[in-house]
């Protein structure tokens, strides 16, 4: 691979770098230039190899700072890379690598060095990092060229007109990444960004009229998952002596910034990054894409552009027009795109898509209630829930959310019951050979609230859990019979914990209670407020099976009469007398018919009778009650959840991505 090879430690000893940050301003027609971004490397992937590079360039980045008012050195690296961005869709035409190649390596120093430079400094200030030019005696400065402007611009057409190929897959992957730093000034701000100036150019006519080609461009990246290509050093012929890399440039081009950059040296091993970072550009466009579409709106009620396509996109295969007062939209493969969300699910930012394009896409979300092969979706969120203890808190809850989204839709109720699938691997309770994806959903959902009853007591978690149960419940059928016995026990673990709290709030009220006790019997009440609103919960949601669809879930029933005590001290409570009418109806009518039927009854012969019960109970014994529905609705200003999550993914999940922690303020470090 060449005898120059390079490690991150001699960068401040490079001396091309060392002229590049200097105190002398190289014209923009140097061959220096040519030199400068003539170097062949490995691109970081991980953070750790991304922490050593950022370690290494900061020195040299604060000298440039300093030295920059007066020279203009760093502008005149930004033109150079926007002068060869003016060739590159004919370079790509071509196959000119090698002009590719030299505009990718200055992008990727413009982006090093802005990434220390964003940590450093305000919009404004870097703002004037770009405004800084070499001039010559006795010229004036026109002040036109917002150079700052110019390179946001040029990145997004970039991305857009570039088509992906093996030999532009890491200049795409720098133009996405570029705009993913020059928009982490977030990261350093508490409160939300509205006005700033990167905002503003995104908002402005030559980076909006591209919006619609943007988002569909980042999609398309996250559909393709596309794999990094292998390193590029083969594409240039090697030198015969192994003595460098011969290019094919009248200087000696080899002894430039690098020769090649592993950053481990030579003992690195090729490729190990790539495979713990197989699909860098599908991440990072996906990572850029939810942070376009949550940016905030703008002044005077200006609807955030990027967040328009990404609720407004049709499918391919739809005719109908289009209609004109809709801005920003466009068409795309819904069923490529079903497909790459149902395979990615177990990033979070796969799951933050899903849920952005179920909750605004309107299209997007009667198409995905309208497959057949729904169970490709949902066991994946499923097994999200499952692992619970593994997963963050809002990857959790974007789950539940999607879970609750679905359950809005009665056809989706009914045909979970429908689908059945086989051998549920990562179920480990119990072997599940067989069992639909309805009562698979049933067992997760009850498997959540268990879990959060005992480890992380988050109303929250327990209300959108019920209300998905609640949804379903007038649809249940053919209940698995452990899913049946898993509600009724989840009904017990309640009544039991209801019982325990009753008695410590009884026992504290007979108790001596000092002066600093005053708190304790509120706390209490507060207890047994809550979970007397879950088991009411639970009993409308057992309620409505029973009253919509007792016929066809004889082992909820079986379940029901097994643990029949349970109910007993809830038939005269106040809070639950109405609701458990229908359940006292029920119990009584198929007692009597088990009574009649004889003792010492086998379990087919209960499930026979409790069939044929079923079908002899008139509807009419049953109060009919108000339908359970519950719709997800977004909090107020749900800015203040969604851009703090957007960018912790983007802190933990941005390939070849660092940041020091010392100076974010947008989210808390355990948070993130």
């Amino acid at each position: 691979m060449g005898a120059n090879t390079s490690q991150v430690s001699d960068l401040c000893e490079n001396q091309s770098l060392r002229t590049l940050i200097g105190t002398e301003s190289i014209s923009e027609n140097d061959p220096f230039w040519n030199q400068l971004i003539s170097f062949t490397f490995i691109s970081p992937t991980s953070s750790g190899d991304s922490k050593l590079l950022e370690e290494a360039v900061i020195p040299l980045a604060k000298i440039l700072i300093e030295n920059n008012p007066r020279t203009g050195n760093f502008g005149a690296l930004v033109r150079i890379f926007l002068g060869r961005t003016k060739e590159l869709k004919i370079s790509t035409e071509c196959q000119d690598q090698l002009f590719i190649w030299q505009a990718h390596n200055a992008l990727f120093m413009i982006r090093c060095l802005l990434k220390v430079f964003i940590s450093e400094m305000t919009e404004e200030e870097l703002h004037l990092q770009f405004s800084y030019q070499e001039r010559a005696p006795g010229s004036c400065d026109t002040g036109r060229e917002d150079l700052l402007e110019e390179l946001m611009c040029n990145l997004v057409h970039l991305v857009v007109e570039v088509p992906l190929l093996d030999i532009t897959y890491s200049i795409l992957f720098e133009a996405v990444t570029t705009m993913l730093v020059l928009l982490s000034y977030q990261l350093f701000h508490k409160e939300m960004l509205r006005d700033g100036l990167i905002y503003q150019y995104l908002m402005k006519e030559r980076c909006v009229s591209l919006t619609s080609r943007l988002v569909k461009t980042l999609l398309y990246n996250f559909i393709r998952q596309e794999k990094c290509p292998p390193p590029a050093t083969h594409i240039f012929d090697q030198q015969s002596d192994g003595g460098g890399l011969l290019y094919g440039l009248a200087s000696g081009v080899a002894s430039g910034l690098w020769s090649v950059f592993t950053l481990g040296g030579a003992s690195s091993k090729p490729g190990l990054e790539q495979e713990q970072n197989p699909l860098p550009l599908s991440n990072q466009s996906l990572l850029l894409l939810l942070v376009l579409a949550n940016l905030t709106d703008g002044p005077n009620d200006c609807p955030n552009p990027y967040r328009q396509a990404v609720t407004c996109f049709k499918n391919t295969q739809d005719t109908s027009s289009i209609p004109t007062e809709q801005h920003h939209t466009f068409q795309i493969n819904f069923n490529s795109l079903y497909t790459a969300l149902c395979e990615q699910q177990r990033s979070d930012q796969a799951t933050l898509l899903l849920y952005t394009l179920l909750h605004q896409n309107t299209n997007m979300r009667n198409y995905m209630l309208s497959r057949t092969d729904m169970e490709n979706l949902v066991v994946p969120i499923l097994e999200i829930l499952y692992h619970v203890e593994d997963r963050n808190s809002h990857h959790v809850y974007m789950a539940l959310i999607i879970l609750l989204i679905l359950t809005e839709d009665d056809t989706f109720n009914r045909s979970i019951h429908e689908v059945v699938l086989k051998n549920i691997k990562w179920y480990s309770e119990r072997q599940l050979t067989e069992i639909s994806l309805g009562s698979l959903l049933i067992l997760v959902v009850i498997r959540t609230i268990q879990y959060n009853m005992t480890r992380t007591r988050d109303k929250y978690l327990h209300t959108n859990c019920l209300a998905a149960l609640a949804n379903m419940s007038a649809q249940f059928r053919c209940l698995h019979q452990y899913a049946a016995q898993r509600i009724i026990s989840l009904f017990a673990l309640l009544s039991k914990k209801h019982n325990k709290v009753l008695e410590q709030a009884t026992q504290s009220l007979r108790g001596p209670r000092g002066a600093d006790d005053s708190s304790v019997l509120p706390d209490y009440a507060q207890d047994l407020n809550v979970i007397e609103e879950v088991i009411r919960m639970m009993l409308e949601i057992i309620n409505s099976c029973l009253s919509n669809s007792l016929h066809h879930n004889p082992n909820l029933v079986y379940a029901l009469l097994y643990k029949r005590e349970l109910f007993e001290q809830f038939r005269t409570h106040p809070s639950f007398q109405d609701i458990m009418q229908n359940l006292d109806t029920v119990i009584g009518f198929f007692s009597q018919r088990l009574e009649a039927a004889g003792s010492d009854l086998s379990v087919e012969r209960v499930q026979e009778v409790i069939m044929k019960g079923a079908q002899a109970l008139p509807n009419d014994r049953l109060k009919k009650f108000p339908e359970l529905k519950f719709k997800y609705v977004e909090e107020d200003q749900p800015e203040d959840f969604f851009i703090p999550y957007v960018w912790s993914l983007v802190f933990n999940s941005g390939v070849g991505l660092h940041w020091s922690t010392t100076n974010i303020q947008l989210f808390s470090m355990d948070s993130a």
